[in-house]
């Protein structure tokens, strides 16, 4: 059977093209559409993430929201209140009056639920009252015989028949018996702290004098009861006319206030009692109207008649630890009243006129103003979850339901140095979380991106010379033989896992480098220079003497010098060590130079991170510098051009888009390392350049935390800002090196 021959140009001939041109025409359309929609993805994807970060960080920027709930009209209003407050359900309210009788409400049903009234000998009334911390729910009673009794208020919480019953209660910390002050006559203008083995009072007797009395327990071994021991000491310096008396709840400091000063007593030690401070709180804008501790009761907070509030709280001094005004607050109504949280450093301002303002103080937020009908305001007092807010205001108590999820958060406290109590001055810290209950988060990020850019910055200087110069060596002057074991030996390091060069990095590196610190210093300096002056060498020998080395292998004879050197650097280190440090080069630049030494510090991240940077800004350099055409060099040399004057003037200005492209590839993969920084650093946010010291870069802080923190709380969020801060680096990076990259291009795409 004869085979049928297709004639070019016949119809079948044509039917055949025609076939092969569609399917080939289907299958480019096909692999556009794919292209563009697996592009489109990508874009699609990122732009998720981007408003997926937003979304979670929106909240901690938004303000608190104050809406009222209830009020309530309470008995007895010829009576002044003394304190209010709520129950952690806001569902009971509260009324403490002067005389000491306390009325519960029920915020449901505006109704009184219950009330105490304390049980006074005959013929004894209550010459004074006084509120301690306002966490602890506690006041005190003093009495016109001298006496005094310690009341809390509580709340117990059942569930018969599977319904919530809170019932409120008082008791008694120290027994219904009043303890005696004084052998008789009155007890005036009251302030009090307690704890379970100590308890201190401050008043005026008759004649003004003001008397501190404390009251130390002991447990008796025996009845197992708390056997308290009293002591007295007499404050004979003391302003006699006070405005306003407030003590520490460590029972350290007595704080009287008359006038526009503040006298400041050490009570620590009844026999050493001293006169601390005299702070004067004159404001040319008004005169003082109130006073309050702050949560923490380190920060006294003083609202003047103008509609200032000014915070103080003790610096380090040359007198020793002194106060001082901080920050403060402007543009407020005048306040009526004055409460603050009782764990946070929030605090509330009621004016005559109902302007209620709520402010936090570290983050100098003013998160709510708005006024409302609060005629004649006078005691406020927020619920134990801060999240309820009691004004006491025309003989009626006021419920007002209080959104204030992240009030730390600001874009000061974010990014500016922030004043916190007990630091010496402004700075810029993050430290999330505390081992103690007495701890306000401190959430700044500037120290985690400029550890973000410092470990980038450590790596890029290791790594960029190194890579740069391998990869031009590599693609222009080794030879092919060669090149094909090299290259692929460094591309596959890029498969290491991080996790092993950081292990590596921070138990076997950083001692090594810890102790043989002048070594390493040494090796910085002798490699570079050996390896030129073996390259010199190499170029003043004999042609005889080269020939005998195979030209393809003659890179290979820097093996030796390499390894030589680096073991006689080490080999020398512990003479340097003793002949110029001392014995001791940890300690010499310690103690000598006043630069701190942590084992795992930025040298240390350097080195590990550059090794992981190398073979990504190697490999694209390598291919762009062997990618450029070989008539542009050929041509170069033919016109007489030396190997390094084409190099530097031809080869590496066609390359330098691809150049770019691997260098700025590299600092993204540095910026977004966190395994490496996570193990071979101290992770303290710290902001030092120095090279001996760590850093806390924001992949790592967020590798670290993001695990213990509560879903939804202001370290939450924030983490999730860190992480849209460390997108934005990398996008604005990446933008960068895209756009020098496309002008690079342009520029030398004519060579």
């Amino acid at each position: 059977m004869e085979s049928q021959v297709i004639q070019p140009g016949s119809a079948t001939h044509k039917l055949l093209i025609g076939g092969r041109t569609n399917r080939r025409a289907v299958k480019d359309k096909a692999a556009q559409i794919g292209v563009t929609i697996g592009g489109t993805l990508v874009f699609v994807a990122l732009l998720l993430i981007f408003f997926y970060l937003l979304y979670v960080i929106k909240p901690i920027f938004d303000g608190a929201d104050v809406t009222p709930v209830t009020n309530v009209s309470y008995q007895n209003a010829d009576i002044p209140t003394l304190m209010v407050g709520s129950d952690e359900q806001n569902e009971v309210l509260y009324r403490v009056a002067r005389n000491g009788q306390v009325d519960f409400y029920s915020a449901l049903n505006q109704q009184r639920v219950d009330s105490f009234k304390p049980e006074l000998a005959a013929g004894v009334t209550v010459s004074s009252s006084a509120v301690s911390a306002p966490s602890e729910q506690r006041f005190a009673l003093g009495l016109s015989n001298g006496q005094v009794l310690i009341t809390d208020i509580a709340f117990g919480l059942t569930y018969p028949d599977n319904k919530r019953l809170i019932t409120p209660e008082l008791r008694y910390p120290v027994g219904k018996t009043p303890l005696a002050l004084t052998d008789g006559g009155a007890i005036h203008n009251l302030v009090f702290a307690f704890s379970s083995d100590k308890m201190s009072f401050a008043f005026q007797d008759d004649n003004g004098t003001w008397q501190v009395n404390r009251f130390e327990g002991e447990e008796n071994m025996m009845t197992e009861e708390v056997e308290w021991q009293p002591a007295n000491v007499t404050l004979g310096d003391a302003p006699i006319k006070v405005a306003h008396q407030l003590m520490t709840p460590d029972q350290r400091q007595l704080i009287l206030q008359t006038g526009n000063k503040i006298y400041i007593y050490d009570i620590r030690y009844l026999d050493d009692v001293s006169l601390l401070q005299v702070l004067d709180v004159e404001s040319a804008n008004g005169k003082v109207s109130n006073i309050s501790l702050l949560a923490g009761a380190s920060s006294i907070l003083v609202a003047y008649d103008s509609g200032k509030v000014a915070q103080y709280f003790q610096v380090n001094s040359d007198k020793g630890r002194l106060y001082q005004e901080i920050r403060e607050f402007d543009d407020l109504a005048p306040s009526a009243a004055l409460a603050s949280e009782f764990y946070r450093k929030s605090f509330a301002t009621v004016s005559a006129e109902g302007e209620l303002s709520l402010l936090y103080t570290t983050s100098q937020r003013q998160l709510f103003d708005e006024t409302f009908d609060l005629k004649n305001p006078g005691v406020m007092g927020f619920s134990p979850r801060s999240n309820g807010l009691v004004v006491e205001a025309d003989h009626k108590l006021h419920l007002f339901k209080v959104a204030n999820e992240h009030p730390e958060v600001s874009w000061s406290a974010l990014w500016d140095k922030v004043w916190y109590e007990g630091y010496p001055e402004p700075e810029y810290v993050w430290q999330s979380t505390s081992g103690s209950d007495d701890f306000e988060a401190k959430l700044s990020l500037m120290p985690l991106a400029f550890g973000t850019m410092k470990a980038a910055f450590y790596a890029m200087l290791f790594a960029v010379p190194l890579a740069l110069a391998g990869a031009i060596y590599t693609a222009y002057f080794m030879s092919p033989k060669v090149r094909g074991i090299v290259k692929p030996t460094i591309e596959i390091m890029e498969a290491l896992p991080t996790v092993i060069l950081g292990f590596l990095a921070g138990l076997w590196l950083a001692p090594l480098i810890e102790d043989h610190l002048p070594g390493i210093m040494i090796l910085l300096v002798l490699l570079p220079v050996s390896i030129l002056l073996s390259a010199f060498t190499w170029s003043k020998l004999p042609g005889r003497w080269k020939q005998r080395l195979p030209e393809v292998y003659q890179e290979l004879m820097l093996i030796p010098v390499i390894c030589f050197v680096g073991w006689a650097s080490f080999a020398i280190s512990p003479m340097i060590e003793i002949a110029l440090f001392g014995g001791d080069t940890r300690q010499f630049i310690t103690n000598q130079l006043g630069i701190t030494f942590d084992q795992r510090n930025a040298l240390v991240v350097g080195i590990a991170m550059g090794f992981a940077v190398i073979p990504t800004i190697f490999s694209i350099a390598e291919d762009a510098i062997f990618s450029v055409p070989r008539h542009l060099s050929n041509g170069s040399l033919a016109l007489g051009a030396t190997p390094w004057q084409t190099l530097t003037r031809v080869v590496l200005l066609t390359a330098s888009p691809g150049i770019f492209s691997a260098v700025m590839m590299g600092l993204g993969r540095a910026v977004g390392e966190t395994m490496i920084v996570l193990m071979a650093t101290g992770n303290t946010a710290i902001m030092e350049w120095s090279v001996f010291q760590g850093m806390r870069t924001l992949a790592a802080n967020i590798a670290v935390e993001m695990p213990e923190s509560a879903i939804g709380s202001s370290h939450y969020r924030v983490l999730f800002l860190a992480a849209f801060v460390l997108f934005i680096f990398t996008f604005f990076f990446n933008t960068i090196a895209e756009v020098v990259r496309q002008r690079l291009r342009e520029r030398y795409s004519s060579l």
